[in-house]
């Protein structure tokens, strides 16, 4: 594609070179370019780009996106003030805007956006529609699955993939969208049709500062839907978002447009009655928990939203298995009941706890861990979040990144009471083999925190470590 081409519906930016230079690829990362390439020199949060420019040259870049012009570069070069914001347009235009082909979701909120987005694909594969997904597990293009990088890539990656998307056939998108990728505007120029709140509870601290700003970040995400597009809100979080969309209200225990009522919760799954606009249909998901209710309403608020009866909704997610790393059962020989989630917030630690307690027969033992590197604020509560809500408790590694795995356990304690019979264990191999020699026949075992990762970062070293494995191995 021809530079001028490239930003011909782009105002404001200043070309210094030839516009009939070709591009065959955008490229933020130095590393990555390629011969061909522009090179988008953004400043990121801990390094300015620019400096980097002389490696993308060298590696074959013939454009540099920059803010700031040097005639000394030899390479055509786009200035712009705001090179971030200008990104995400030539992401667009280079990629030809995907998103306009397809029928776009975008699920954002501390907790549930994984397993929300792959209800709702299922539910739009069920009802016909090819659906792509980029979120925290993988990324599914057509019949091709990927292990993600991030939950929310890059604005180059995004829109790269949702072009990806279009080829293989998709009819629709869904994106689980975090606060991180929406400060930093990597879901620029992405046109959603939906956009889905869950709810909103502490996380991310480290980065947003306080609960407003987190709050702030989420709501960009209905901020920037126009009046033909919909928001779907969780009624029963207190969480409220500026829109001029139109909306749809879920939820159960305060009134909504969408309701559940009648839930029968069990360790094999869940039964309710949904409602909507005097209809009603029996819903069965063989996901446990309350939490998973509020995951099926918003799934089956998206399908509304697309012109899908509540009947066409509910019949299409009876046959949804679940979720890899979000309360998975760990299939073992000695016929134990070990589950392994993600939950890593003490919001999240509680509601999976709160969901095992109607189900045990005999202790619930949990194995959990804080990543480092991460909001510090969140460890001492999700000590006491299984101090309450456990039987017993081990406490050992996640993802210590930089940090001290002793430092962060000690962290973790401080929400113990004194009495509790807390156990540690830094390796956490050893943590979940510990904790399975203690069950007996009737006790439930969380291993909480990881979930679908199949790695553990060290500050040094990266390790693979996949806890269903691992437990299935102990055992």
């Amino acid at each position: 594609m021809r530079i001028k081409r490239l930003i011909q519906q782009i105002a404001d930016i200043e070309v210094k070179g030839s516009r009939e230079t070709e591009i065959n690829g955008l490229c933020s990362n130095s590393k990555l370019v390629a011969p061909g390439n522009l090179f988008i020199a953004k400043k990121g949060t801990k390094v300015d780009g620019a400096k980097f420019i002389p490696e993308a040259i060298a590696a074959g870049a013939v454009a540099i996106l920059t803010d700031f012009y040097d005639p000394y570069l030899g390479v055509v070069q786009l200035i712009h003030p705001d090179v971030s914001q200008i990104e995400a347009k030539l992401a667009a235009a280079y990629y030809q805007h995907p998103s306009s082909s397809l029928k776009m979701v975008g699920i954002t909120g501390t907790n549930g956006k994984t397993t929300s987005s792959y209800l709702i694909k299922h539910l739009y594969d069920q009802l016909g529609m090819m659906t792509g997904v980029i979120g925290t597990i993988e990324w599914v293009i057509g019949q091709c699955h990927f292990p993600a990088t991030m939950t929310t890539p890059d604005v180059l990656t995004n829109h790269k993939l949702l072009r990806e998307m279009v080829s293989a056939g998709c009819k629709a998108a869904v994106m689980e969208v975090t606060s991180h990728a929406l400060s930093q505007n990597r879901v620029g120029e992405i046109d959603f049709d939906i956009a889905l709140f869950t709810n909103l509870t502490q996380d991310h601290l480290d980065y947003h500062g306080d609960m407003e700003s987190y709050r702030l970040a989420k709501e960009k995400l209905f901020s920037g839907l126009s009046k033909e597009k919909w928001a779907i809100f969780n009624s029963d979080d207190p969480t409220a978002f500026q829109t001029v969309a139109n909306v749809l209200t879920y939820g159960i225990e305060k009134p909504a447009d969408l309701m559940a009522k009648d839930l029968r919760l069990s360790d094999k799954g869940i039964e309710f009655t949904a409602c909507f606009k005097g209809e009603e249909a029996q819903c069965k998901s063989p996901l446990i928990g309350k939490f998973n209710v509020y995951n099926l309403l918003g799934a089956i608020g998206v399908g509304l939203c697309a012109d899908q009866s509540l009947q066409q909704c509910v019949e299409a997610l009876k046959s949804f298995k679940g979720v890899p790393g979000r309360l998975e059962r760990v299939k073992n020989r000695l016929g134990l009941n070990i589950l392994v989630d993600f939950a890593h917030t003490d919001d999240a630690l509680k509601r999976v706890l709160e969901t095992l307690q109607p189900l045990k027969k005999g202790k619930i033992i949990t194995v959990f861990g804080c990543g480092g590197d991460r909001d510090k604020q969140k460890r001492e509560k999700m000590g006491r979040v299984v101090c309450q809500l456990s039987d017993r408790a081990i406490v050992t590694s996640d993802n210590p990144r930089s940090e001290d795995p002793e430092a962060i356990i000690q962290q973790v304690l401080k929400g113990f009471n004194p009495d509790y019979a807390v156990e540690t264990e830094v390796d956490r191999q050893k943590a979940i083999q510990k904790a399975i020699g203690q069950m007996g026949k009737e006790d439930i075992l969380l291993i909480a925190g990881k979930g679908h990762e199949k790695q553990q970062i060290f500050a040094h070293k990266v390790i693979p470590f996949d806890d269903v494995e691992v437990a299935r191995q102990c055992c």
